[in-house]
């Protein structure tokens, strides 16, 4: 169903929502979800949830899990790591289409409009022919391509101004499908320079082996984009409940800066 179906028959927009669980970046993104639709600020309702570990993985995939249960949204989980020892240890790669067939295979009786990857960590090509698939990306277009850490890593060693987070739609190209929405903040300023100070004239490469992500600039980044990355995603979801963005990547990327910025501050 296409976002503008959606906002003509009033019908809330029906979400699943791939994670793995892993940290507080995964665990904010879901209670920010749930807020929004709490408050009625975003006309959705998550369809499911689609987690790739189990309870007793780790303390914080617990924390996600147990969030999900108490509000009583399904939820499918499935170990990859589970999978992949059951099947003889095989690189990964050789695995990632028959996890995304089992996967499917889990969530028939389940439907959604749109799906949405936040902090999930697994390149999945099947789930996104199967799933009209928005992906949070911790760069803006042209940018990283890859793990947050090597995004923030990038903005210190090539000394930008500025960088961001953008939602695309997720295609079989790592990172490289159609941008829908962006959001850009400056890293200078009042809030960043002193950390730059600290690190003029110092090697980038020897600064990420020590004291690595511990750097206060690296953690100043880091931790601006996730403030932002949490309400581009809320405001993106509104934006496609409403029909202003076309899902499918057809139309011109939403700059969002300002709606976000507004969140920000307040």
């Amino acid at each position: 169903m296409t976002a503008q179906a959606a906002s003509d028959d009033n019908a809330p927009l029906k979400i699943g929502w791939f994670s793995t669980g892993r940290g507080e970046g995964s665990l904010g993104l879901l209670k920010s979800a749930l807020d929004a639709i709490d408050s009625g600020d975003l006309a959705a309702e998550l369809a499911f949830v689609f987690v790739n570990r189990v309870k007793g993985q780790t303390k914080r995939t617990d924390r996600f899990l147990e969030l999900v249960e108490s509000r009583n949204i399904p939820l499918v989980t499935l170990s990859s790591i589970d999978f992949r020892r059951s099947h003889e240890n095989k690189p990964w790669a050789k695995l990632r289409e028959d996890f995304d067939r089992a996967v499917i295979e889990l969530l028939a009786p389940h439907s959604a409009d749109i799906a949405v990857h936040a902090g999930y960590m697994l390149i999945a090509p099947l789930l996104c022919s199967e799933y009209l698939t928005l992906n949070l990306h911790p760069a803006l277009p042209g940018g990283t391509i890859g793990m947050w850490q090597q995004a923030v890593w990038n903005v210190i060693t090539e000394g930008l101004d500025e960088t961001g987070a953008m939602i695309h739609v997720s295609t079989e190209e790592v990172d490289e499908g159609p941008a829908l929405a962006i959001t850009k903040f400056s890293v200078r300023g009042e809030e960043f320079d002193s950390y730059w100070n600290e690190i003029s004239g110092l090697d980038p490469a020897t600064l990420k082996a020590d004291p690595g992500e511990e750097l206060s600039l690296f953690k100043a980044i880091r931790e601006a984009g996730l403030l932002r990355e949490r309400s581009l995603l809320i405001e993106t979801l509104k934006a496609v409940s409403v029909g202003r963005i076309d899902p499918s990547g057809s139309g011109d990327v939403l700059d969002l800066t300002p709606e976000v910025e507004n969140t920000v501050a307040n």
